[in-house]
């Protein structure tokens, strides 16, 4: 069996309406890749990535054999496609291609991004009714995020949980303590790198210190050493390709800890996370895609949640048909590209704070990467909205003003 050829389909979805505008304000539009991969004994595979890959790479696949890729390290989006092939071919469900199956049923995680406590709270009710129990967001100091929590907290069922991502801090919050206050809470689940990651001695005190579980993904040793120091009570696989998520399954069954996948992507993206996820032996921890945000996707049936799990498909291959005619509409589905806008934040005496995030990523969430700005804490009285070009001469100078200055801070 070989590969003959490998069709590439750009195009672009739309957010649902829960998080439309948030969202478009932190990444604007986003454009997906889906390959749909053919051999000549019929058979196709399907992934997709959010870039398109070189010529050199798609080279590389065709006229191979797709279980030449088993265990791939060159492309997850090409990488999942041979999955799929190599399921069909030998008539198991990809998970069987990964190890024993330990799961038939993987939780799973909704995700938003930091804002206004009242999008906080009806993220929770809302994706609560689509049948998920955890809600991850990185958390931004833009927002206060015990306001954020208060308003989750009280919109919350019993038994939903956040998972509070902070891609490293970057503010001058006394985490030990921070992190203390948060787990009152009852709907705190679990914290996300609270540290600089090459701070593995204070990862491994504040294990010590904080009762919830503090859970790693940013890794300069991809939690090899990490895990042998006790820095880590879980780890998660996030932008690596299918060979990273296989060695870090392993390592977290060797030292008995709960392991995840959070690559992003729709529906194709999110069965092949489940398939690793149920071949993992401790796999438990909460799984991620993303693919709940997105209004659309080219598949015939979505995965949908039941009781914060998602079933793990039992057909040959991932287990998800693409909707051919529903592709061809999401290609020709051209999105009004968002307005310029200014970051536009207020503290309780009155100061005033303004910024850019556009082009700038993760701007909200580690505006210390700007240079130049205002120390700022996720405990702060802060409340921000975003400032759309409206055509006046306000904005207009502002806009100049953030050219040459990068940050603005106003004082009363």
């Amino acid at each position: 069996m070989k590969v003959t050829e490998i069709e590439v389909h750009e195009f672009q979805v739309d957010y649902i309406d829960l998080v439309r505008h948030v969202v478009t304000h932190y990444n604007g539009n986003v454009k997906r890749v889906i390959y749909l991969a053919r051999t000549d004994s019929g058979l196709e595979g399907v992934g997709e990535g959010h870039g398109r890959e070189s010529e050199e790479v798609l080279s590389r696949y065709v006229g191979s054999n797709p279980f030449d890729w088993i265990g791939d390290d060159t492309s997850l989006a090409l990488g999942t496609a041979m999955y799929d092939l190599m399921g069909k071919a030998a008539g198991v469900p990809c998970y069987k291609l990964f190890g024993q199956k330990y799961r038939s049923w993987v939780p799973v995680a909704a995700w938003t991004v930091s804002a206004h406590p009242d999008h906080m709270a009806a993220a929770v009710r809302e994706y609560a009714e689509m049948g998920y129990r955890w809600l991850k967001f990185h958390l931004s100091p833009f927002e206060n995020v015990f306001d954020q929590t208060a308003a989750m907290q009280a919109a919350a069922a019993a038994d939903f949980r956040i998972h509070y991502d902070f891609t490293g801090g970057g503010t001058g919050d006394y985490m030990p303590g921070l992190l203390a206050r948060l787990a009152e809470f009852p709907i705190a689940g679990c914290f996300e790198d609270p540290l600089d990651d090459g701070d593995l001695e204070g990862a491994k005190e504040l294990r010590q210190r904080v009762r919830l579980p503090i859970l790693r993904h940013r890794a300069p040793l991809k939690n090899t050493f990490e895990v042998l120091m006790g820095a880590v009570d879980g780890c998660i696989e996030g932008h690596g390709k299918i060979a990273d998520a296989i060695r870090l399954a392993g390592l977290c069954a060797a030292g008995n800890l709960p392991f995840s996948l959070q690559h992003v992507g729709g529906t194709i993206t999110q069965a092949k996370n489940l398939h690793l996820m149920a071949a993992s032996p401790t796999g438990t921890q909460h799984c991620g895609s993303g693919t709940e945000i997105f209004r659309s996707d080219p598949v015939v049936r979505r995965l949908e949640p039941v009781n914060g799990c998602v079933r793990i498909p039992e057909e040959p291959g991932l287990g998800v048909e693409l909707d051919h005619a529903e592709l061809e509409r999401l290609k020709g589905l051209v999105l009004p590209e968002p307005p310029r806008w200014i970051v536009r934040s207020r503290l309780a005496d009155g100061t005033r704070l303004f910024g850019r995030a556009q082009g700038k990523r993760h701007f909200m969430i580690r505006p210390d990467w700007t240079r130049g700005g205002m120390p700022l804490s996720y405990d702060a009285p802060i409340s921000t909205d975003y400032w759309d070009d409206d055509g006046s001469e306000a904005f207009r100078v502002m806009w100049s003003r953030l050219d040459r200055e990068q940050v603005v801070v106003e004082v009363p």
